[in-house]
């Protein structure tokens, strides 16, 4: 594989990455379900989404919360292992969430809630680059009592 190669899956994954960030954040967390395969799976320590369906069902609720504002700040991407049709990569991950009234424009800012990475595996199809398994990983979390 030539650098060339090499710098257009980096970028059609990183695309992935930073897409997911901004479905969620602006409003339309049901499209993230487009950014992964037919038996894409969503993993977090708080439990697992397989499939296509169940990743838009869970991401439809997340957009269905209005009170919720979150930005999640990416940073460090990195892929580790590539070939013609997969990659395996990571980025470190921030994210502010609060929830409040709906249709507000700011809200205050306790610091992150967590701050952990995302763990990709990414395939190519037919489609384009997707993410087949996006597995969360927390470092740091905010405790429940502190604002």
């Amino acid at each position: 594989m030539n650098d060339a190669d090499l710098q257009q899956i980096e970028t059609a994954c990183r695309r992935l990455v930073t897409a997911y960030c901004h479905y969620i954040d602006q409003g339309q967390a049901s499209r993230v379900a487009e950014l992964f395969t037919e038996d894409g799976v969503w993993a977090s320590p708080e439990g697992t989404t397989t499939g296509l369906d169940a990743i838009r069902a869970s991401f439809q609720a997340r957009e269905d919360n209005q009170r919720r504002m979150s930005r999640h700040v990416c940073d460090n991407f990195m892929l580790t292992e590539v070939s013609a049709d997969a990659a395996r990569g990571s980025v470190y991950l921030t994210l502010y969430r609060h929830d409040g009234e709906p249709g507000r424009t700011t809200s205050p800012l306790y610091g992150p809630v967590l701050v952990g990475a995302y763990h990709d595996q990414f395939v190519l199809t037919e489609s384009g680059w997707r993410i087949q398994r996006r597995d969360v990983q927390v470092d740091f979390v905010r405790p429940k009592h502190s604002q």
